[in-house]
């Protein structure tokens, strides 16, 4: 299995409530595009479904598209991502959608985390075989 490594920078948000607050907790829908760097590198277009507490801190989940290279090898791949905002950093975990990929990474399988920090450099690493 090989690992994958680097960074992402978020380049457009778009976030609506789609069910309104409820003692200071609401739903919301984020639609999100990035550019990864390291040994991803291409785009991503992220939609993600995110329930916000009282206190800021949310969870979320989504359904990522990413359009690029993965070690060297191109194609598009869709990840299934979960993870938890501490109301300073997003971290999570994600995973390839099994059959989603296309070209060179149709057969890609794999696994990962993020760890974004409000205001600091996103990373991220990805387990994966092609």
């Amino acid at each position: 299995m090989a690992r994958s490594a680097g960074a992402f920078r978020i380049t457009s948000w778009d976030e609506q409530d789609y069910a309104g607050e409820k003692d200071g907790s609401r739903m919301s829908e984020a639609n999100v595009t990035q550019e990864f760097d390291g040994d991803i590198e291409g785009t991503g277009s992220v939609r993600w479904l995110m329930c916000y507490r009282a206190d800021g801190t949310a969870d979320y989940v989504g359904l990522q598209h990413i359009v690029g290279r993965v070690g060297g090898r191109a194609g598009s791949f869709v990840l299934r991502s979960m993870g938890a905002f501490d109301g300073s950093k997003a971290a999570g975990d994600w995973s390839v959608v099994q059959g989603s990929g296309t070209g060179e990474l149709e057969a890609l399988t794999g696994t990962g985390r993020i760890d974004a920090p409000m205001g600091a450099q996103a990373t991220y690493i990805l387990d994966y075989e092609v």
